[in-house]
């Protein structure tokens, strides 16, 4: 399929979707895993990094790091390139290229350890960019949740080309 077609046949699929809202459990937010993940991050505070602190906290951007809950996905679910099959809408199955194109997050709740995470996304945006065959500008929103609410919104943006 030419590249063109392909990017045509992404844009369908794509449109087809938007304001579809999905849900996924992402599972328990576990401070071990969360003190690991800043740790990974680079952060000395002992806050962070050390889950058996009274006054741990956990890294701000651990929950929205987040893609599958314990233990993960199967070889099924992912991309040639490594993305899981699913993360951009529209692009499952086809040879495209794939860029981060941006994210804006927003915390509106503190995320404890302990709380379950529920993620609800939609694709609301897809926008063709460029000149000549040009690329997609896709926008999802995300809300990362707890029990007792929205804890972290996303923005995020992907091109495909």
């Amino acid at each position: 399929m030419i590249r063109s077609a392909v990017l045509e046949l992404v844009e369908d699929r794509a449109r087809a979707s938007v304001g579809r809202w999905e849900r996924r459990s992402l599972g328990v937010v576990r401070a071990e895993d969360a003190a690991e993940f800043a740790r990974a991050a680079g952060e000395r505070a002992a806050h962070l990094v050390d889950p058996t602190r009274a006054d741990f906290t956990v890294h701000p951007m651990y929950v929205v790091s987040l893609l599958r809950g314990a233990p993960g996905a199967d070889a099924a679910e992912f991309r040639p390139d490594g993305m899981y099959r699913d993360e951009v809408p529209g692009t499952d199955g086809l040879d495209v290229r794939l860029m981060a194109g941006g994210q804006d997050v927003r915390w509106v709740g503190e995320v404890r350890a302990g709380d379950p995470i529920e993620l609800r996304r939609a694709l609301t945006a897809v926008e063709r960019k460029g000149v000549g065959e040009g690329f997609l500008l896709l926008t999802m929103e995300k809300v990362y949740g707890a029990a007792r609410g929205a804890l972290v919104e996303v923005t995020e943006r992907f091109i495909v080309r």
